[in-house]
């Protein structure tokens, strides 16, 4: 590495420990504790990986200055990493920061893998979630949804519980996997808010009219949270290639990891990551 890490406004962890240039996650959450990515379906084995912890989780330094600015964090540990440029694989709301770091630094993203990403903000395409078939005879699965639709919490306490409320929602099934998987990761009001703060107006303008390099969007054809045309859609505003797993919702390194590790694998190697 050509700097020192402690130097750095973030935290980093590896997966794996495989050598060569490393891959860059980011979480989502946002500012969720990346202990929810777990090895990303043992994705880690086949290429190095590094996650970025971002401002307002456990180790790193203050509170998001905003997804937008946030940008500069993610060039900093390319740099740090002694990387011209970087792969870089996103989860959820991390999206929104691998576009921004596209973005506004024009060259130093070598490609991306975008997974199951917020999509309307991109397009305006309206959320299609009710039309997932979900098992909305669950009534822990009902209740997420309810809760997804109707919940404001306005302190951290309230923030954690709506967060544990809706979990059930955001998975194609509520099995013991999902369950356990759903209590990893700590998740905070104050980080959340302050993620969505000093955004430019015109942010949407900015990146879809960027030269975006070549992207892989992976969205779950259950996944309540985004929905599935609006993430058709983001793929196609992006000019990305997109890629749909069967019978999975927001997390499909838990729900489907051979499906997952598969895309994952085929694409880091056609943009000769692997």
């Amino acid at each position: 590495m050509s700097a020192d890490l402690a130097h750095l406004p973030v935290a980093l962890s590896r997966i794996g420990r495989v050598t060569g240039d490393p891959v860059v996650v980011l979480p989502g959450g946002p500012c969720r504790d990346p202990a929810y990515l777990g090895d990303l379906a043992g994705l880690g084995d086949t290429c190095p990986i590094v996650v970025l912890h971002p401002r307002g989780v456990p180790g790193s330094t203050d509170v998001s200055r905003g997804w937008w600015a946030d940008a500069d964090d993610v060039i900093a540990v390319i740099d740090a990493l002694g990387l011209e440029h970087a792969q870089v694989v996103a989860h959820s709301a991390g999206t929104r920061l691998a576009l921004a770091a596209a973005t506004r630094f024009p060259g130093r993203i070598r490609s991306m893998a975008l997974i199951t990403p917020p999509a309307t903000w991109i397009t305006g395409t309206p959320h299609d979630g009710d039309s997932i078939p979900l098992d909305r005879t669950n009534p822990a699965v009902a209740a997420a949804i309810h809760a997804l639709q109707e919940d404001d919490p306005a302190t951290e306490s309230e923030f954690t519980a709506a967060f544990l409320r809706q979990t059930p929602a955001t998975y194609a099934h509520w099995s013991p996997v999902e369950q356990a998987h759903a209590t990893i990761g700590s998740v905070s009001l104050a980080a959340t808010s302050a993620w969505f703060t000093g955004i430019p107006a015109d942010a949407v303008e900015q990146v879809r009219a960027a030269r975006i390099p070549p992207t892989l969007v992976i969205g779950g054809d259950r996944d309540y949270l985004t929905g599935v045309q609006p993430v058709r859609d983001y793929a196609a505003a992006l000019g990305a290639e997109v890629a749909f797993i069967r019978d999975c919702g927001h997390y499909p390194w838990v729900e489907q990891p051979a499906e997952f590790r598969s895309v994952m694998r085929s694409w880091l190697s056609s943009a000769d990551v692997l």
